[in-house]
């Protein structure tokens, strides 16, 4: 690891310690050259996980993207941010413990709303009234009666 003061390559480890959900170890390192200390990050390497999406194209599975829709389903509900992160997170972690490196868009939605269902009702109604796309008032109206 190069130095960030004086470019130098050689460095010494001083302190190492996993981060709190242990996917990654910080390190504070020491130049052998200068003295300074600074810190780096080490992470496994991961194949990127594809999206396909409703209209066969794909793209790079972007956790933003759930998140912008869980905070649009969210709105003005005492649901902490968190709590959302901890959503996407659980949804990443069962993607890689299965060992895909390909998943639907609709998996994915399946997925957040499995898991949003138990973190709020209203939250999930909004949710699936944008994922399925309802056409009219008799599909919402069957979501509604199947959570009560």
């Amino acid at each position: 690891m190069r130095c960030p003061k004086c470019g130098c390559v050689e460095s010494k480890v001083v302190d190492s310690r996993p981060s709190d959900n242990f996917d990654t170890i910080r390190r504070r390192r020491e130049c052998t050259s200068c003295g300074f200390r600074f810190t780096t990050y080490e992470r496994r390497e991961e194949t990127p996980l594809v999206v396909r999406k409703k209209d066969g194209t794909t793209e790079v599975f972007n956790r933003q993207k759930i998140m912008h829709g869980l905070v649009t389903a969210t709105v003005k509900r005492d649901v902490p941010i968190e709590r959302l992160e901890a959503l996407i997170d659980d949804i990443v972690a069962d993607l890689r413990d299965r060992g895909v490196s390909e998943v639907t868009s609709a998996s994915i939605g399946d997925m957040v709303m499995r898991r949003l269902i138990d973190l709020d009702k209203v939250a999930y109604v909004r949710f699936a009234s944008v994922y399925r796309d309802f056409k009219d008032p008799e599909e919402f109206t069957a979501v509604l009666r199947g959570l009560s």
